[in-house]
């Protein structure tokens, strides 16, 4: 019912206020085309390219020894984080579920790397929020990002996933999809099946070694993850809708809690210190984001979430000893 009188509102504002939700709907989408497609379409191909030619674990064998002595994982697990940190928000949830669905990495290394790995990309965060913030200082702000959730990430290798296994050369089961419950399937939807494009799942192929046939897998899967992640941010954006007509004074405060980028570019200067504890979170289309890069498997998106409220928490602490220890240095 309250689903149901919620959608029933949102078109009932959609109609009566068309010019304002067709501006939030065309920020969205500009946003998609001018950020997301440049900054993450070649890495979801070129990631997607090297995991089914089996190169992961090659490159993540090459950074084993900067990785491994903090991480202590396998190369697998070293290659989800390390694209996870360089490449940003949502490869790192992207990548997991690849290699999980590949089978090279089993179910806790997934959700370990779900755990700390999936965060705001520092292309993203030197380009376009530390110049909208207008700070001189780099290095606390980059610290604050990416230092603190790969502190959470030795934490958690130590305590909740020691257990992980360090070293390889053992058989991991492959995992296509999240284990839902078996439907008997009619010849209609069996049929219907056989029309989908392969690119929403891996190509049962693993004698295959032609560069093309991954590549063309590798393309048409990026292409229809990154139209997927064009919805959500014509929707979450869309959702600005509801504060602004409701909310007004506070709408720009809540704005990027739906939509981190659009929101971001409405609050400005207003609060840096509020954008920076923002960004760990990523708001809800990030989590939206994350859902749609993982739905086809079992891992737990409610753990994720919990995660991201830790690292907030994180972060918050590592900004208050900053004010502390250097009050002087403080958000400069």
């Amino acid at each position: 019912m309250l689903y149901t009188l919620c959608f029933l509102l949102l078109f009932l504002l959609i109609l009566t206020h068309a010019q304002e939700a067709a501006a939030y709907a065309a920020d969205g989408f500009l946003l998609w085309y001018s950020k997301m497609i440049p900054s993450l379409l070649p890495f979801m191909i070129l990631s997607g390219l090297m995991i089914r030619m089996n190169l992961s674990q090659r490159l993540g064998k090459w950074f084993q020894p900067v990785l491994n002595p903090l991480l202590r994982c396998r190369p697998d697990v070293n290659y989800g984080a390390l694209m996870g940190f360089l490449c940003g928000f949502p490869m790192g949830a992207r990548v997991a579920a690849q290699l999980y669905q590949t089978g090279k990495i089993d179910r806790q290394e997934a959700r370990f790397l779900l755990a700390f790995c999936n965060n705001i990309g520092p292309v993203y965060f030197c380009s376009f929020v530390l110049p909208l913030l207008g700070r001189k200082l780099v290095a606390p702000y980059l610290l604050g990002m990416y230092g603190v959730p790969l502190l959470y990430g030795i934490i958690l290798r130590r305590t909740l996933f020691r257990k992980l296994p360090e070293t390889s050369g053992r058989a991991i089961k492959r995992i296509p999809s999240a284990q839902k419950p078996a439907v008997q399937k009619s010849s209609v939807s069996i049929r219907a099946a056989a029309l989908l494009p392969q690119s929403a799942m891996f190509r049962e192929n693993p004698n295959s070694s032609c560069l093309l046939t991954h590549l063309d897998d590798a393309v048409q899967a990026g292409l229809q993850s990154i139209i997927s992640l064009c919805g959500y941010m014509i929707l979450f954006n869309l959702l600005n809708l509801v504060p602004h007509l409701f909310l007004p004074r506070a709408g720009i405060w809540l704005s990027p809690l739906l939509e981190i980028t659009g929101g971001l570019k409405k609050l400005g200067q207003r609060c840096p210190l509020y954008t920076l504890l923002l960004l760990p979170f990523g708001g809800l289309s990030c989590i939206a984001q994350t859902y749609s890069m993982i739905h086809d498997t079992d891992l737990p998106l409610g753990e994720y979430v919990v995660h991201k409220l830790l690292l907030t928490a994180l972060t918050a602490l590592y900004y208050l000893a900053w004010r502390c220890f250097f009050p002087h240095l403080f958000l400069l």
